[in-house]
């Protein structure tokens, strides 16, 4: 098939580029939020193919991949057809819902009957009212990291991107507790000049801003243990990531980390001091913290492969483009 789709979620996309299409990313000559094309950070595949708002008017499209609510109206100009009357279109929900009476959040494509949600975890669904529209979930599934677990440094790394801004939200606020135990690898975009805004010693928190991705796995993969402290996220690919490297995990038991770290593979909690406990652990013992890690790497391998997610992928493609048929 020919899928249209913009270049919204690095990673995401990254895995969803790797299936059997042929994948039509827009591209425009300021490489803007709407024309970002390729990745350059991310391992592309030739398959996806940069195509200008001009082009896309007489190119051959059989599914509209939709990620952004403006992208029916954008998709509607640049192609001359409309998403879900014209060509087939699936709207897939990255996030949580972010503002308002978050269990009565009302979903921007609730009651349509032109297309589908696909959620990418089960929180987003079971959190999103979406009312008459039909939704389905297709978890994540990740292009698995090629470096393996040292743990040799004895320090904690966490990926956040934009720490300052989002800060409560991505458990900014909590970094300087686990500070005290061991010193911070901060990966992420944004992430410069952290260590000011915490109050905290350059030695303490180092920042590692927007570094390419397999680079920073390695680098993931020398720290002792990996942290994810968001308080309100769908599911960050980079804590999937960091399992599948073979890093023992100390994660807040909140939004869909509950269901993608098992017992064995850390800590998760929402007790700090449990947190706090664990990373200290992990820190004193090598070699629990290699043991939980292992733990970690099976998990995400078995439940988060690329091989099932583009799997999944295919099955939901081909059912919509032959029902709209």
């Amino acid at each position: 098939m020919n899928l249209l789709l913009w270049h919204v979620h690095g990673s995401w996309t990254t895995s969803f580029v790797h299936g059997k299409h042929r994948y039509l990313v827009p591209v425009t000559p300021d490489r803007g939020p709407y024309g970002l094309g390729r990745a350059t950070t991310y391992p592309w595949p030739d398959t996806a193919v940069e195509i200008t708002p001009q082009d896309l008017a007489g190119a051959d499209v059989d599914l509209v991949v939709l990620q952004r609510p403006e992208e029916i109206d954008l998709a509607e100009e640049w192609l001359g057809r409309r998403p879900g009357r014209d060509v087939p279109a699936v709207y897939v929900e990255h996030n949580t819902p972010k503002d308002g009476q978050v269990p009565n959040s009302r979903h921007p494509m609730a009651d349509r009957d032109d297309l589908l949600v696909a959620h990418v975890t089960a929180f987003n669904q079971l959190f999103w009212d979406t009312g008459s529209t039909r939704t389905t979930v297709i978890d994540h599934g990740i292009v698995a990291p090629t470096v393996d677990y040292t743990g040799e440094l004895d320090r904690l790394a966490v990926v956040i991107n934009e720490p300052v801004r989002r800060w409560r939200v991505t458990g900014t606020d909590l970094l300087p507790r686990f500070a005290e135990i061991a010193p911070l690898d901060v990966f992420g975009m944004k992430v410069a000049g952290l260590a000011d805004h915490l109050g905290l010693p350059a030695d303490r928190v180092t920042s590692h801003d927007d570094v390419p991705q397999h680079r920073m796995h390695t680098e993931l993969g020398r720290r002792r243990a990996y942290l994810h402290l968001c308080r309100w996220t769908s599911l960050g690919l980079s804590l999937i990531e960091a399992m599948s490297i073979g890093m023992p995990v100390v994660a807040l038991a909140t939004t869909e980390a509950v269901m993608a770290v098992p017992p064995g593979a850390g800590a998760l909690s929402t007790r700090i001091d449990t947190l706090l406990d664990a990373a200290r652990r992990f820190i004193e013992e090598p070699a629990e913290a290699r043991r939980a890690g292992a733990e970690a790497r099976t998990a995400a391998r078995d439940r988060y492969g690329l091989d099932r997610f583009l799997a999944d992928w295919d099955r939901l493609l081909e059912e919509e483009v032959c029902a709209s048929r």
